[in-house]
C-alpha cells in the first residue's frame, strides 16, 4: 500500500506570534516551526496502514528550504523519504495554488493513498485535501477518525456535526485527518539517525513542468491581519452570601453589561 502525505510546517501553537510592519503578514522572527499537528496524524495513520499492509510511506510538502526540518521529523517518525517543492513564493499561494501544484508533484509518484490534515493550523482554509483530490479525479473523504482498508476499498467513519457518517469509496482515495483518529508517535533516537540517510528530493516548480500562469493567481488574499480584541479583566462579585452575590450578578448583567 503506497501512502502519500501532505505535509505542512506551521509555527508552533505556543510560539509568540507577532505582525509584521506591512500588517498582512507575520513577524517570523524567534518563531519555533513544526509539523502542522493534524499532519502529525496524517503521517501516524500512513505508518500505520504501512506496518499493516505493508508498502511505503512518501512525504510531500510545499515550502522554502527549512520546510525540509519538518519532513525530516517525519522521516524520523518512520516515513520512507520525502519530496520538497522547493518555493519561496509559497505563502504567497492561495489554497488552489498549492493544491495544483502538489497535485503536480504527486502525479509523478505511485500511490494508493493520500493522506492529509483536515486543515493547517496557521490559515485554517480546510481546501488544501479537497482541492488536490479534485485536481488528481479521485474521491477525497474529509474528518476521518476511523479508516479501514478492505481488498481495493476504504471504509472510514468521519465527523458531521452532531455525530459520524461510515462513507466507502474505492482506492485510490485521498481523505483528511480529525482529532481521535490517533495518537502520533515520538520519533525515537534510531528513528531520527536513520532519519538522516533517508532520501529527500528536492524539486523546484520548474521541475514539475509548471509555470506561473499554469499556477494563476490567486484568488484570494489577505488584506489585513489584527490580533484579537484585548479580554475585560474579570469581575470578582463580593458579597456575604451566595443569595447576595447571585442579586449583584444579575444586576451587573442587566445594568452593566445590558446581556439580560
Amino acid at each position: 500500500m503506497e501512502s502519500i502525505v501532505l505535509l505542512k510546517q506551521v509555527p508552533a501553537t505556543e510560539s509568540l506570534v507577532r505582525i509584521a510592519a506591512d500588517g498582512i503578514s507575520l513577524n517570523k522572527d524567534d518563531v519555533k516551526w513544526i509539523i502542522n499537528p493534524y499532519d502529525e496524524f496524517a503521517v501516524e495513520e500512513a505508518l500505520r496502514i504501512k506496518e499493516a499492509h505493508g508498502g511505503s510511506v512518501t512525504i510531500v510538502s510545499l515550502g522554502p528550504e527549512k520546510a525540509v526540518e519538518a519532513i525530516r521529523t517525519a522521516l524520523a517518525m518512520g516515513a520512507d523519504k520525502g519530496v520538497l517543492i522547493n518555493d519561496s513564493a509559497a505563502e504567497r499561494y492561495d489554497s488552489l495554488n498549492i493544491a495544483r501544484i502538489l497535485a503536480a508533484a504527486i502525479k509523478e509518484v505511485p500511490f494508493d493513498l493520500i493522506i492529509a490534515g483536515q486543515r493547517a493550523v496557521d490559515n485554517d482554509n480546510f481546501q488544501v485535501g479537497a482541492a488536490t483530490a479534485e485536481f488528481l479525479s479521485i474521491p477525497h473523504i474529509s474528518m476521518v477518525i476511523k479508516q479501514e482498508i478492505i481488498d481495493s476499498k476504504i471504509r472510514c467513519h468521519k465527523t458531521v456535526e452532531g455525530g459520524t457518517v461510515e462513507i466507502e469509496a474505492p482506492i485510490p482515495v485521498l481523505f483528511t485527518t480529525q482529532r481521535g483518529l490517533n495518537e502520533p508517535r515520538y520519533a525515537s533516537l534510531p528513528g531520527i539517525m536513520k532519519a538522516k540517510k533517508k532520501p529527500i528530493d528536492i524539486k523546484t516548480i520548474a521541475d514539475l513542468g509548471l509555470d506561473a500562469d499554469q499556477i494563476g493567481k490567486p484568488l484570494t488574499r489577505i488584506i489585513a491581519l489584527k490580533p484579537p480584541p484585548e479580554r475585560k479583566a474579570g469581575i470578582m462579585i463580593e458579597g456575604e452570601s451566595a443569595q447576595t452575590k447571585a442579586a449583584e450578578l444579575v444586576r451587573i448583567l442587566h445594568e452593566e453589561e445590558k446581556v439580560i
